[in-house]
């Protein structure tokens, strides 16, 4: 991650509205397709006016690819939300694969801090899962964007389901640091256990949704005055 990208807003300007249905894989150097030569870019907005234009297209690529995945946003959509002209997107990531993997690295940035955080308030410099936990939720609570870009790449293709692989890469090192401090069991499987902590932090997130809504479908006087919490645990046979 940049040194200029470290600790800016997230927050996404206003969604741009209508949408070309063609998504751009790939593109050229030049500043823009050669009909858009002569358009300007759109205003940023001026809540993210004083982030660097790297900063504000990873924010509208983030938010693009929530909202319509990878494959169904055109780069011109994301150019646009960001305020500058397309070519600028070219300069900084080269392609949309690599605009992509500059999201998925914030996100893992993200995940980190807050592990990290948790560590620097623990009494023996290393979190246990319950804290480490707790950490990761305020963050996904603060970024509600990176919960809908999760859910989403759960309905792309294993191949394509880049960001749960480093993330689940992530959850190894945070359960060997916490097996290495006496935290976590060293005589318990430790795929089970990474397994564990993953489904523990993203699993309620994923899920939770689909109980609030089979519970909204009952009429109002039917419905629990407190609505129903899922909670997630994970057993591997043993033979």
């Amino acid at each position: 991650m940049d040194a200029d990208d470290r600790g800016e807003d997230m927050s996404m300007p206003p969604h741009p509205g209508s949408r070309d249905a063609d998504a751009d894989s790939e593109f050229p150097d030049s500043a823009t397709p050669p009909t858009q030569a002569a358009a300007a870019p759109t205003q940023a907005d001026p809540a993210t006016a004083d982030l660097t234009s790297r900063a504000r297209i990873r924010n509208a690529a983030l938010h693009q690819f929530a909202s319509f995945g990878f494959a169904g946003t055109p780069l011109r959509a994301i150019a646009a939300e960001a305020g500058v002209a397309i070519g600028l997107i070219s300069h900084h990531f080269g392609s949309k694969d690599g605009l992509r993997e500059a999201v998925e690295s914030w996100i893992v940035d993200l995940f980190e801090s807050a592990i990290a955080g948790a560590d620097a308030a623990a009494h023996d410099s290393v979190a246990g899962a319950a804290g480490r936990d707790a950490a990761v939720a305020r963050m996904l609570e603060q970024n509600p964007l990176i919960v809908s870009y999760l859910r989403r790449e759960l309905l792309e293709d294993p191949e394509s389901r880049t960001l749960i692989t480093r993330l689940s890469r992530l959850s190894r090192q945070s359960v060997d640091s916490m097996r290495s401090s006496g935290l976590a069991s060293t005589d318990r499987d430790r795929v089970e256990q990474v397994v564990t902590v993953m489904v523990r932090q993203m699993g309620r997130l994923f899920l939770q949704p689909f109980v609030d809504q089979i519970v909204d479908s009952f009429p109002a006087d039917e419905r629990p005055q407190t609505k129903p919490e899922l909670t997630i645990d994970v057993h591997v046979p043993h033979d």
